[in-house]
């Protein structure tokens, strides 16, 4: 069980600041969706806490800095998924989902009978079986998108960083995947945070959901409360209409103004 605490992170690329002073303390085993317009900050600040870009403020991993932890050791703590990965054409599917046992085999060690069963147990759960010993390069995007997800779930990491990770797949492989997420986070206190654009899916999923909008968080809390249609008006520009259903999930639908004859 695994906390994470950001305190003041900021992000900038030269003189244009991509995020601002976050705050946010995730619990172990917690949900956080990061949504938000392109260019709001979302990837940034997973790009912060996977150690990719350099950054102000402070990341707290069990209430210790994780600047402070080796390459190696942190990669152990923190398993990411890039919204756009660059993957080896010439390697198997599960050649390259072993990789994410990298970080717990030793400098000149190889991969145990473990490690293999941990890959082909998630290979099974994500549908990948008949893709395993196919070459990386001849799969499809929906394909590539669940063998990178593999990877990091194979990684056992106790926090994962999804960014965009349903973008290239299919309505039954986006519930496939997300739905192996939530039951390793419910069944070993997997602590997540994503970045989406499917709202509905954002609010379905995660236990709270963070609005950013030019780098600041401007909305946080439950679906419920941040899936507003006026909220989203301001900040998406768009017209939706936002059902609540029975259960608690909240559906958000776009709808267009028709022109009328005197609007001609």
């Amino acid at each position: 069980m695994t906390s994470l605490n950001l305190s003041g992170v900021g992000v900038a690329y030269g003189t244009r600041n991509a995020l601002n002073d976050f705050t946010d303390s995730v619990k172990p085993g917690e949900w956080l969706c990061l949504i938000g317009p392109n260019g709001a900050g979302k990837s940034s600040l997973l790009r912060s806490i996977a150690g990719l870009v350099k950054h102000s403020g402070e990341i707290r991993v069990d209430g210790s800095p994780l600047r402070m932890r080796s390459a190696r050791r942190r990669a152990q703590l923190v398993a990411y998924v890039p919204q756009s990965p660059i993957l080896p054409d010439d390697m198997t599917a599960r050649e390259y989902v072993v990789l994410g046992r990298n970080p717990f085999i030793s400098h000149f060690g190889t991969e145990t009978k473990h490690d293999w069963k941990i890959v082909d147990d998630v290979l099974h759960r994500l549908d990948l079986n008949d893709f395993a010993y196919r070459a990386v390069g001849t799969l499809s995007g929906g394909e590539k998108q669940r063998v990178v997800i593999a990877r990091a779930i194979a990684q056992e990491s106790p926090i994962l960083l999804l960014d965009e990770p349903t973008n290239a797949l299919d309505i039954g492989h986006q519930q496939q995947a997300l739905e192996l997420v939530d039951k390793l986070r419910r069944e070993h206190g997997l602590t997540v945070v994503s970045a989406m654009h499917d709202l509905t899916l954002a609010g379905l999923y995660s236990d709270r959901l963070c609005l950013l909008h030019q780098g600041y968080c401007v909305s946080s809390g439950s679906a419920a409360e941040v899936l507003r249609a006026e909220t989203l008006a301001e900040f998406y520009g768009v017209s939706v209409r936002v059902h609540h259903e029975p259960d608690g999930t909240v559906v958000v639908v776009p709808f267009r103004h028709m022109e009328t004859s005197s609007d001609i």
